[in-house]
């Protein structure tokens, strides 16, 4: 509980002054300190901080302004309201006391009721303005506490978004990486299946090809040698025309030559689908991207071909002289395709609306072209089709995981990202996308050799 109304000083060379300012302010249970001087003043200070100053203006040594200003450099006593009390009553007077800090001017001689209705004003002022510091301070502070929580709050969420992030990050990855395992597990153990059933029946057939081509040859040798040295009846004669032995000496080897030919294809297409289905292993092998490229073209010869909407694809090769790259086999033919059947796709939506005859005077094109750069530290293979191309909002999302433009149902959005991956992470290369609308698309890699 407040014992008195509040802390008063007075100051004023005048002791009739002095005197009637204390008593007045005393009756009204102010506690008051009362100095003569200036200098006194500022001393007594040291021992009694107050809540407001009544100073007079004129006085020796140290007037009331250069009082007045003293104070209001001080940071301990700049905030205590200062009225002057003075005799002067000019306007000069007056704008001075105000312009060196004071708060309110009153003139001598005094009258009691004004001397403490200012008095009072300025105390609950001050008071008022004391409480709006502290309170202004204690906001302040809790402020600052609620900042520095929020400052913690956002570096933990930050560092929550970021762990967030990465672990999205992994499994996107993980479930790239899983989606790639899987078809290439299936994809390799289905060519290797179908290739292993091809190579049993294919034996078989080539073995006898070549004899039944021997014994054919025998046959025929025998033949013209009974021909020659034997008496022919007249019956065995006329069936030998029947027969048109000529023909059949010169036709017979051509049909097994045809047959050697569709035996030596099958099993190109044979030693292709092993070549496409080779199985990964844990270090890089060296491989002959070439072999990779055209194998991946045999598997998809049956998308080239001509059909009832369109003419065949033609596929303009300019490979160059890559020596053996060391790789992921098995992946990287898997990237070529991607690209290759990506490039199919997009040239038979081109075609959509176009007659047999509109394509053929603009044919569908894929040319392939190797090289190695200048420092023979790269192999780079880029693989361009003559569609329609694409708009830049799509190709720079192109090899975003889930990002598709294809038919609900015909595509994933995970054959460019798993290709990106294959090219970028496993083999540590680059693959991009320079695509312009009405021109194609071209798809380059570059594989560190």
């Amino acid at each position: 509980m407040i014992e008195n109304n509040g802390r008063i000083l007075v100051v004023d060379d005048t002791p009739a002054n002095l005197h009637l300012l204390s008593n007045l302010l005393e009756e009204r249970d102010y506690e008051v300190r009362a100095f003569p001087s200036a200098k006194l003043a500022l001393m007594g200070m040291k021992n009694f901080l107050p809540e407001l100053i009544l100073l007079d203006i004129t006085m020796p040594q140290m007037n009331g302004y250069e009082m007045c200003e003293y104070l209001k450099e001080d940071e301990k006593w700049r905030d205590i309201p200062v009225i002057f009390i003075s005799a002067l009553n000019e306007i000069f007077d007056k704008v001075k006391a105000f312009s060196v800090g004071g708060v309110d001017y009153i003139t001598k001689p005094v009258q009691a009721e004004e001397v403490l209705a200012r008095v009072e004003t300025h105390l609950q002022l001050f008071r008022l303005r004391e409480m709006l510091q502290k309170t202004n301070f204690i906001q302040s502070q809790k402020l600052a506490q609620q900042n520095r929580q929020l400052k913690t709050l956002n570096q933990e969420l930050e560092k929550a978004n970021k762990e967030l992030k990465e672990k999205y990050l992994q499994l996107e990855e993980a479930q790239l990486q899983l989606v790639q395992n899987e078809k290439m597990v299936s994809l390799g153990n289905l060519v290797t299946g179908i290739a292993h059933e091809i190579n049993n029946p294919l034996g078989f057939i080539g073995g006898n090809v070549r004899v039944a081509q021997e014994y054919l040859q025998d046959l025929f040798a025998g033949l013209s040698l009974y021909q020659k040295h034997s008496h022919l009846d007249d019956e065995i004669v006329e069936k030998i025309e029947d027969l048109d032995l000529e023909f059949l000496v010169e036709d017979f080897p051509k049909l097994i030559a045809s047959m050697q030919e569709g035996y030596d294809i099958i099993r190109n297409i044979s030693t292709s689908l092993r070549t496409f289905a080779r199985t990964d292993i844990e270090n890089k092998t060296e491989f002959n991207l070439h072999d990779g490229i055209d194998s991946t073209l045999l598997i998809l010869k049956y998308r080239l071909k001509a059909n009832e909407n369109r003419p065949a694809i033609e596929v303009v090769k300019n490979y160059g002289a890559l020596p053996l790259v060391k790789c992921y086999t098995g992946q990287l033919n898997q990237v070529f395709m991607n690209l290759l059947a990506n490039a199919i796709d997009a040239l038979d939506e081109s075609n959509e609306g176009k007659t047999f005859q509109e394509i053929e005077k603009e044919p569908n094109r894929i040319r392939i072209e190797t090289e190695l750069s200048e420092d023979n530290k790269l192999a780079i293979v880029s693989i361009a089709d003559n569609g329609t191309g694409m708009p830049e909002e799509v190709k720079v999302k192109i090899f975003e995981q889930g990002f598709t433009t294809k038919a609900v149902g015909k595509g994933t959005g995970l054959g460019m990202a798993i290709a990106h991956q294959i090219v970028t992470e496993k083999h540590g290369g680059m693959i991009s996308c320079d695509s312009k609308v009405g021109q194609g698309t071209i798809f380059t890699i570059i594989i560190p050799r």
